[in-house]
């Protein structure tokens, strides 16, 4: 890749607007130098991160709603980033401890993971919000 790439995505927060943060995610990527199996992680950090703000953020979760997830999307020869925003309740994921997986596992828990997956995936995982405005997570990988 010589240049940059760069996509910018508004979405209602309804859960079945996730696959065109997939195909975004996976457009963005694919012209990027990363390999595939990074591209897979990628896009799964990027879902898990969309689809908690979507599962937690917003209290009112009518379809008619006019609730927006804004998703900014860069990457060139050196790094894929991404920020998310959204205008829903305050969330600190810095507060979130790494869970003990074989124990999540035993319990049979089948969520609750999207955190630790995301800090799992990507090198930076970064988290801001501005006092009534927005909440912005921002993820960056490096291409190694």
């Amino acid at each position: 890749m010589t240049g940059t790439s760069h996509k910018e995505l508004i979405i209602p927060n309804l859960t079945k607007h996730l696959s065109s943060v997939r195909d975004a995610v996976t457009a963005v990527v694919q012209e990027s130098e990363f390999p595939n199996t990074d591209m897979h992680r990628i896009i799964l950090a990027v879902d898990e991160a969309v689809a908690n703000i979507m599962e937690h953020a917003y209290e009112n979760r009518d379809p008619e709603s006019k609730l927006t997830i804004n998703l900014m999307l860069d990457a060139d020869s050196t790094k894929f980033e991404v920020r998310i925003q959204d205008s829903g309740k305050e969330f600190d994921p810095s507060d979130i401890q790494t869970p003990d997986i074989e124990t999540h596992v035993a319990a049979g828990k089948r969520s609750g993971l999207g955190i630790f997956l995301m800090r799992q995936i990507m090198d930076e995982v970064k988290y801001t919000f501005v006092s009534g405005v927005k909440n912005e997570l921002k993820m960056i990988k490096y291409v190694r």
